[in-house]
């Protein structure tokens, strides 16, 4: 076990590495020059080559882009991920304050997907071809393909607007007021929570459905175990190792997901910052998030491959 967890920390130094040199160099080739959201049109009137590349100077980047990558993974090792262009504040500390926003509503949306979403695929398998499960697997189907700001804009139109029932922006922490947090994050961890439910469901009724007709669970059935012991015990824990690889990838794409809806319902999380520093071009407060949701995508990796062993004992690694 000690051999595979280092072999896995160096893979996934590997894949930091890979991905801040992807991010570094996409941020560099977007067309545009973050310089010049520094100054207001009538400043770019008047400034001079020779002030533009002043400034440049000043943030580091008429440096050769290597120089420029070198220098920001050092600082990194240091804890120190830059200051931002635009309003000169450190990466880090910004980043940090909005992190728990973010977390707060994607393990939400996360847990959601998993007390709604393993139930539902599992009633579908047991009662196969029965109304509940027509109903349930064309909900599923029907919230795959629903895009989350869609679904959003949806939500803010009718429980915000028309109806009147939830604010349609904002964050509150819940230490602070907790009924307010809770009301404001509703609609948000509805639309991020949809996909996960919708695909978990599926693929429990899938993986269900296979081992189902599995002889050991004839097997149980024969010796007269009740309904209940035969699909917990035996079946939804041998079905459940194709789940834990999806919910894996699901917790990916929710914290991906918060930038689309954490700008939709004007949130003041890690995706809304990433998305104002696209546009703005700040480069370090894009790479400082990209590093982050990379960590969390490893992280995940890592226990859906400890929870194979716990689920299946047959599975080792050496």
């Amino acid at each position: 076990m000690t051999g595979y967890i280092a072999k896995r920390a160096i893979e996934s130094l590997v894949v930091l590495i890979l991905v801040s040199i992807i991010v570094f160099c996409l941020m560099r080739l977007l067309p545009g020059d973050p310089i010049l959201m520094l100054v207001t049109r009538n400043q770019q009137e008047t400034f001079s080559l020779e002030r533009i590349e002043e400034i440049k100077h000043q943030y580091g980047l008429d440096k050769p882009l290597f120089i420029q990558y070198f220098s920001w993974v050092k600082g990194i090792s240091h804890g120190d991920f830059g200051k931002s262009l635009i309003d000169h504040t450190p990466v880090l500390r910004e980043v940090t304050k909005r992190i728990p926003i973010t977390l707060d509503i994607s393990a939400v949306a996360f847990i959601i997907g998993v007390i709604l979403g393993i139930p539902a695929g599992v009633l579908c398998a047991v009662r196969r071809s029965s109304l509940l499960d027509t109903i349930i697997t064309f909900l599923a189907n029907l919230g795959i393909t629903v895009p989350s700001f869609w679904l959003g804009f949806v939500l803010v139109y009718l429980f915000g607007l028309k109806l009147n029932w939830l604010p349609v922006m904002g964050y509150t922490s819940p230490f602070e007021d907790l009924s307010l947090n809770i009301k404001q994050i509703i609609m948000p961890v509805i639309c991020l929570a949809v996909f996960p439910i919708a695909s978990t469901a599926r693929q429990t009724r899938s993986s269900m459905l296979e081992v189902m007709k599995e002889d050991y669970i004839r097997t149980a059935w024969s010796k007269g175990l009740v309904e209940r012991l035969v699909i917990i015990r035996h079946g939804l824990k041998n079905g459940l190792i194709p789940v834990v690889t999806l919910l894996g990838m699901s917790l990916s794409m929710i914290i991906g997901g918060s930038v689309i809806i954490e700008t939709v319902f004007n949130i003041p999380g890690m995706g809304r910052l990433a998305a104002s520093a696209v546009s703005t071009q700040d480069y370090p407060y894009i790479q400082c998030v990209v590093f982050f949701i990379a960590i969390v995508v490893l992280l995940m990796n890592f226990l859906v491959d400890m929870t194979y062993a716990w689920l299946d004992p047959r599975i080792k690694y050496e």
